[in-house]
């Protein structure tokens, strides 16, 4: 008999993971390794009834707004596009009116989008709303185990907001900041700190978005027969 596990962190962020817990959820952190992320994500969908990609993401499509929730059941990567099946993409939909969330394709990337040409051309090509490094590795996951996945996150970075070198830097391994590295950076390269406060707002308006939806998910496995 299979375990709830429904959601998988696998952003790397240690605050995504926080909000999870607090709806109720299982989660794990993949501190933006991506073949601890895979290894993870494969190993818990042998548990689980479904695999949820949760977090913060960038915004692809130019209408969305930092804060905007995406609720999502099909992702697209390297070519290839997943899925859920009817039934529980239905399910999902009601929700998404609920909470007010966006509908619509998730792009799961290799690496992050940080300029804004990056963004307009993963639009252009994709039609994605959103962008995450965690996405298809999930969906990936789940057809494999075969159980559905979704995909609920927030926009972060607008798709008209580039990301300053600072933010690029890789997570420490429990998935919080590597501030040490960050200043460094920004001593050497300090025209960035506005940008960088900047996105820091956006992504605090991003975190306090996803605890109702969480919330609300949660509650749509609780009920589920």
């Amino acid at each position: 008999m299979r375990t709830l596990l429904p959601v998988l962190c696998t952003s790397g962020l240690a605050v995504e993971a926080r909000i999870a817990r607090a709806a109720g959820f299982q989660a794990i952190v993949a501190a933006g390794d991506p073949q601890h992320a895979v290894t993870a994500v494969a190993a818990a969908a042998r548990q689980a009834t479904c695999l949820v990609s949760f977090g913060v993401a960038g915004g692809l499509a130019p209408h969305l707004a930092a804060g905007d929730v995406i609720l999502s059941t099909e992702v697209i990567a390297e070519g290839r596009r997943w899925r859920a099946d009817p039934q529980f993409d239905g399910q999902i939909a009601d929700l998404a009116g609920r909470v007010g969330a966006t509908r619509g394709a998730v792009l799961g990337a290799s690496r992050i989008l940080a300029t804004e040409q990056d963004k307009r051309q993963a639009w252009r090509n994709t039609g994605a709303l959103a962008v995450d490094l965690e996405s298809a590795i999930v969906a990936r996951a789940a057809v494999a185990a075969g159980i559905p996945f979704v995909v609920l996150r927030t926009i972060a970075d607008p798709a008209r907001r580039a990301l300053p070198p600072a933010a690029l830097i890789p997570l420490a391994a429990d998935g919080t900041p590597a501030v040490g590295r960050v200043l460094q950076e920004l001593v050497r390269r300090p025209r960035q700190i506005a940008a960088l406060f900047a996105l820091a707002r956006e992504t605090r308006r991003a975190l306090g978005a996803l605890s109702g939806p969480a919330r609300a998910l949660r509650l749509t496995f609780a009920e589920a027969p």
